[in-house]
């Protein structure tokens, strides 16, 4: 397999995450995340099947990588 000379870019781009506390994610929604989402690490599955709140990050092209309830969650580009 060959690569394009920017291929580190992508690289690179594939390897960013984004952490957002709670309350940063309710500022962006304009809402109140719901209690389950405070207190339950299932909600931030990423199904698109079962949560309907994981299609706006999979369609988007990203997944959740870790959650610390109640604080923050980082989100991670998928992997094409």
């Amino acid at each position: 397999m060959s690569y394009s000379k920017y291929f580190p870019l992508e690289n690179y781009l594939n390897q960013v995450s984004i952490t957002l506390t709670y309350a940063e994610l309710e500022e962006i929604l304009g809402f109140t995340l719901p209690p389950t989402a405070y207190n339950r690490e299932q909600w931030w599955v990423n199904n698109s099947n079962n949560h309907t709140q994981a299609l706006s990050w999979l369609n988007a092209g990203w997944k959740v990588e870790n959650v610390i309830l109640g604080k923050q969650v980082t989100f991670v580009r998928c992997e094409s």
